[in-house]
């Protein structure tokens, strides 16, 4: 599995040998976590506790230390996908609704796109010795198996009791690179017999983003237009499911039902707004797709823009930007001018 690869940055621990003695293991063990030829998931809970502790000590990023967590998870995933003993109705794909830290870390090797919370980290203080990968690789055949599991999971997931494995498995599948993804994507998504609102919104919102991340642009705006905008019920969607994949909300849920709560939960907001914020580039996919949601959360969250909020200075400073180019739609403009008139209301 690739994520036991994952680099332990540690500033006074340069070698194998010194951080097995810190930590009171075999340098054999150290080496062994590195490669991959022994599975973090096997050390005893409490044990890799104390670990955690002594690598906080020794000086590691603290941000390294919940991705650790999240790519253990994502090893156990990656494990169950790879397993053709497990059925496609019984994976653990669909036990609960993923977030974006693990779903960042559980496609890191399928995408080649660094988590989020590991892109700011400083590169290691020496190069180690002998080539080094930069990132979790996942073998060849390995690859071809996850994206086969899922395709096939996601064809024989039907059902509402099954529609939360079904959608996730579809969002998987679609980091692959194959010649016949979007068809077959397509295919799936024309198939999809929706029983109701919620399921009806999930399947358009994925069409979409599937979209998006291909570079069409259009398709996420018709989403805009004809799903959010229509009725308040598609906007507080929105805004629940964006909260909950950003880790607004304190809890994990274990369906999609939450996102059809008829107001907007009691998260604050503040991570959901810096996150759009630091979003808002015109040649990003989900662009309109992220000033319409800062658009909406502002109305529901107007103490957002409080003087002296840090992502409501980075949006003073970047709306001029974006107002003075040529590359928002006319939909994206109007609210970046409502957006800016929010601004001035706040500041008034």
């Amino acid at each position: 599995m690739p994520y036991k690869q994952i680099p332990f940055r540690v500033q006074d621990t340069n070698t194998q040998e010194a951080l097995a003695e810190r930590l009171r293991v075999s340098p054999d063990t150290v080496a062994g976590w590195e490669s991959g030829r022994r599975p973090l998931t096997a050390v005893p809970v409490g044990q890799l506790l104390i670990h955690r502790h002594h690598l906080l000590q020794l000086g590691s990023a603290p941000p390294l230390l919940p991705a650790l967590e999240r790519a253990m998870e994502a090893d156990v995933l990656l494990a169950s996908a790879l397993d053709e003993d497990v059925p496609a109705d019984e994976s653990p794909i669909g036990s609960w609704v993923m977030r974006r830290d693990l779903v960042e870390v559980l496609s890191w090797p399928l995408s080649g796109v660094t988590p989020a919370p590991l892109r700011a980290l400083p590169e290691p203080p020496r190069a180690r010795r002998g080539p080094v990968p930069h990132r979790p690789e996942l073998p060849a055949v390995d690859r071809a198996r996850f994206f086969s599991h899922m395709r096939r999971t996601a064809e024989q997931a039907r059902g509402r009791q099954h529609f939360l494995l079904r959608r996730q498995a579809l969002y998987l599948a679609g980091y692959d690179d194959a010649p016949d993804t979007s068809d077959w994507l397509a295919h799936q998504q024309r198939t999809e017999r929706p029983d109701g609102w919620l399921t009806n919104w999930l399947n358009a919102r994925s069409v979409a983003a599937f979209a998006a991340r291909q570079g069409d642009r259009d398709r996420m705006g018709h989403f805009i237009t004809t799903t959010l905008t229509d009725d308040d019920a598609g906007e507080t969607a929105n805004l629940n499911y964006w909260a909950y994949w950003i880790g607004e909300t304190p809890h994990i849920q274990l369906s999609d039902d939450f996102i059809a709560a008829s107001t907007p939960g009691p998260w604050p907001g503040d991570r959901l707004m810096r996150h759009l914020v630091r979003g808002m580039t015109p040649d990003h996919g989900f662009f309109d797709l992220n000033v319409h949601t800062l658009w909406t959360l502002l109305t529901a969250r107007p103490n957002l823009l409080r003087p002296g909020a840090p992502a409501g200075n980075e949006l003073r400073a970047s709306l001029p930007v974006l107002l003075d180019g040529r590359e928002p739609s006319a939909r994206a403009r109007r609210e970046l001018e409502g957006i800016r008139y929010a601004i001035r209301l706040a500041e008034a």
